[in-house]
């Protein structure tokens, strides 16, 4: 999996490219973790290039957001895909993360 990496004013945002499955997992919750660390939880996670997301793709969210929510941040997520955001509401982790249309207005979301 190709993650690219830009900034948004003060705001990292992070854009993983291709499926969300296990051989991939791990690296996109290490490199969103150590991301959010270094722009102090300003992390957007732009999901329009995962296609895909097998069970410990999930986790590997859910975990981020777990981890973020008890350091008082929140995960934002941009373009996440019609069959995502329907395993996000079978699985009912969509409420760990806040959804935004794109990733400027969840930037500003940071304000």
């Amino acid at each position: 999996m190709r993650i690219e990496e830009s900034r948004h004013g003060a705001v990292a945002v992070l854009r993983p490219v291709g499926p969300l499955i296990r051989a991939d997992a791990e690296q996109v919750l290490e490199r969103s973790r150590q991301t959010a660390e270094r722009s102090l939880g300003r992390l957007v996670l732009d999901m329009e290039g995962v296609t895909y997301a097998d069970s410990k793709g999930l986790e590997s969210l859910a975990d981020l957001a777990e981890e973020m929510a008890a350091a008082g941040r929140e995960l934002k997520l941009t373009g996440v895909n019609e069959t995502l955001r329907e395993v996000f509401d079978l699985t009912e982790i969509a409420v760990l993360f806040e959804h935004y249309d794109d990733v400027a207005s969840a930037a500003r979301s940071f304000l």
